[in-house]
């Protein structure tokens, strides 16, 4: 393929990609979840005071709802919210961004690891078209999810470690991305030192044959980008609550239930074997197993995803077309005639992305193992080079072939696009904590004629003082000597001017009209004095505006 023609392409798949992750970015899904609007408050707040909703200046760490955010993506907001706001789309943008990225570096990631293969400028293309269209990966571009950044971050690591290999220097820009990546989501801490050392193994070779200068430096550089981060989980035990909470081991009631009861029959039985088995080590060790081969699951790839808010509904993590190219892509890949080193790097990012995750509850988590991506396409990528090569010895029948293909990519993309685009508002809205713009607005419009004014904290209302920050754009200054004594916890309380966010019992309520209340139908029940009642896009009611 002609130089001229490659890049025409890679363009047209950028302008695909670029379409894909920004049209309708701030409507589309239909309302930020509590992540996003914490997120984009603190880079308000930043931009404001150049401290966080807490009064912490320029924080490595945002502690947020006392689940200690990783703070690079807020600094990574900043320069949208300047722009456009402090509004759903600018907080949304740099992940968008990023997720662009990761599809021009998946190209030339692809494009260098096969750099001996006579269908390597197909391979870069098709593997970064797929990236482009991946349910996947637009699902978390199109979403203020640190994780898409840190997925890219990955990436670009590997890119420039691999390219360093050639050009010393570059080995400086890996080092630096590898470090940003733990400023960004909880699970790079552990996926991206993991890649880091499988790269490091995989072509120790060529990298200590390197002048040693470079491998200095770069490891220098390494150092003093992670080295506030580093200091920070030293001096502050509460960094990692987070990971401790959402832990295996911090489910231990859950989990080990079961195996204590069993272990008291074992004990009465005298049962050595089930001794054994039903030791809480043993009992950990299969969660973990379970939790990593879940992530495996063709259910959950294809089909089901798991939450509602990471994939289209009725849909899976991945494309149903790609599912025999990507078989036909592991089986080409481990028996071709590939470098050694690109097998073992493919294989290994691609059994490594779910370790992070398997460590944890609420498995199998599209999130944690976002860096799965982009080994998937790769591999479909693989195969679909392999099927075309092969059918395209049989003159009479690939022409056919090609036509079966192109109907099933178009009902399959389609279809995804008609989910994601369509009905994906209309389906998930509730899930999306839909609502609170449209309450806010009220609320401004109203407000000022009531003394206080009440608002549910109950789920699905969870966490709503952020959404109310967030919408009323309220000055960070004021708020900061309230939250600098307050607790960010998803079970604390919180107030600031004449707002109070807390569990709304309407029999037990004030009979006091100088008091407005926003709560879901549970709590405002349909006789109250309702003013205005939000519903969400299908029609239920999201929240209730009423007084006494």
């Amino acid at each position: 393929m002609k130089a001229k023609h490659i890049w025409m392409i890679l363009l047209l798949i950028i302008v695909l990609a670029l379409v894909l992750r920004l049209w309708q970015l701030g409507n589309i899904p239909p309302s930020p979840d509590w992540d996003e609007v914490a997120l984009g408050y603190n880079a308000y707040s930043i931009i404001q005071t150049g401290r966080d909703e807490f009064g912490k200046f320029l924080p490595v760490v945002l502690r947020s709802f006392d689940d200690y955010k990783p703070a690079l993506y807020a600094y990574l907001a900043i320069p949208s919210i300047l722009i456009f706001g402090l509004t759903t789309f600018a907080v949304r943008l740099p992940s968008a961004v990023f997720g662009i990225i990761s599809v021009l570096a998946t190209f030339f990631l692809v494009r260098e690891l096969f750099k001996e293969y006579k269908f390597k400028d197909y391979l870069a293309l098709i593997s970064s078209f797929l990236l482009s269209i991946s349910p996947w990966s637009i699902q978390f571009s199109r979403v203020g999810f640190e994780s898409n950044v840190g997925g890219a971050l990955n990436i670009l690591m590997a890119l420039f470690f691999v390219k360093g290999l050639k050009r010393p220097w570059l080995l400086l820009l890996s080092a630096v991305f590898a470090g940003l990546s733990i400023y960004v989501y909880q699970s790079e801490k552990v996926f991206t030192p993991l890649l880091a050392l499988a790269l490091v193994l995989i072509f120790r070779k060529a990298l200590f044959s390197l002048n040693k200068r470079y491998i200095f430096a770069a490891i220098t550089v390494g150092i003093i980008v992670v080295a506030p981060m580093f200091l920070f989980i030293l001096n502050n035990r509460a960094a990692l609550l987070r990971v401790t909470g959402t832990s295996v081991f911090s489910a231990q009631t859950e989990i080990l239930k079961p195996a204590i009861v069993k272990l008291e029959r074992d004990r009465a039985n005298n049962d050595q074997l089930g001794l054994i088995f039903d030791n809480r080590r043993f009992v950990y060790a299969k969660s973990i197993i379970s939790g990593y081969i879940s992530h495996f699951s063709f259910n959950w790839l294809f089909i089901i995803g798991d939450i509602s808010r990471h994939h289209a509904p009725n849909m899976g993590l991945l494309y149903l077309f790609e599912l025999p190219f990507l078989l036909l892509g592991i089986y080409y890949l481990l028996f071709g005639e590939f470098d050694r080193k690109t097998k073992l790097l493919i294989f290994g990012w691609l059994l490594i992305a779910p370790i992070p995750a398997s460590i944890t509850t609420g498995v199998p988590h599209a999130v944690r193992t976002l860096n799965f991506l982009p080994t998937f396409q790769i591999l479909s990528a693989v195969g679909l080079i392999f099927a075309f090569v092969y059918i395209n010895k049989y003159k009479t029948v690939k022409y056919v072939a090609y036509l079966i293909f192109a109907v099933i990519f178009t009902f399959n993309f389609s279809y995804y696009l008609n989910q994601y685009f369509v009905q994906l508002n209309y389906y998930d809205s509730a899930d999306w904590q839909y609502g609170y713009r449209e309450a806010t607005d009220e609320v401004k419009r109203i407000g000022y004629k009531y003394d206080k004014i009440v608002v549910s904290d109950s789920t699905p209302m969870d966490k709503s003082y952020m959404f109310f920050l967030f919408y009323l754009k309220y000055p960070p200054s004021d708020y900061q000597k309230i939250g600098q004594y307050s607790s960010g916890g998803f079970t604390s309380h919180h107030s600031f001017d004449k707002y109070e966010f807390r569990q709304v019992d309407w029999d037990k309520e004030r009979n006091d009209k100088n008091i407005l209340y926003l709560g879901p139908s549970f709590e405002i029940p349909k006789g109250a004095n309702i003013l205005k009642t939000i519903y969400n896009l299908d029609g239920s009611v999201a929240i209730r505006i009423a007084v006494k």
